[in-house]
């Protein structure tokens, strides 16, 4: 079995030290969603919703959260960011709302908590927008769908959303 990273020979907890690390172009994307109510979704989607308007403040508090990863998620370290991107669309099949998040760095650390953070504030604050509509949402399938640089290099999830 692989020796975990951030366990040291005791079993304590600990964050890693990359400073012999080779700085590299790092890039990270996930992928989330939150289903609802029709009537919840077409609130949205009609700009009905009383807090506002939902999509646009979930892009800010996605990209506001990636850039605060590291103080979120213990054992992070701090990054630089050089781009983050949320993508929101409405899918009436659900119905609700799929996100797709990336996050891109220099440095000697790969950025799939920034990406992952970023997904799930974002369908978090979708949810903080509208439960007054719909307090059953669910948010769910927040998972990393690809990411590149570092050591491992490039790698693809294989596995197929809802």
């Amino acid at each position: 079995m692989k020796e975990l990273s951030h366990v040291d020979q005791s079993g304590d907890a600990r964050m890693v030290d990359v400073s012999e690390k080779p700085d590299t172009r790092r890039f990270a994307k996930a992928a989330g969603v939150i289903s609802m109510s029709r009537e919840t979704f077409d609130a949205i989607a009609e700009n009905r919703v009383a807090k506002g308007d939902v999509l646009p403040v979930a892009r800010i508090a996605g990209i506001m959260a990636a850039k605060r990863t590291s103080e979120l998620v213990p054992l992070c370290h701090p990054i630089a960011l050089t781009d983050v991107t949320i993508d929101l669309e409405l899918d009436a099949s659900l119905p609700g709302v799929r996100v797709t998040t990336s996050a891109t760095s220099v440095g000697k650390t790969g950025v799939e908590m920034e990406a992952l953070t970023a997904a799930a504030v974002a369908l978090l604050t979708v949810y903080d927008m509208a439960k007054a509509l719909d307090r059953g949402m669910t948010i769910g399938e927040i998972r990393v769908t690809e990411k590149s640089g570092g050591r491992s290099g490039n790698w693809k999830n294989k596995k197929k959303s809802t």
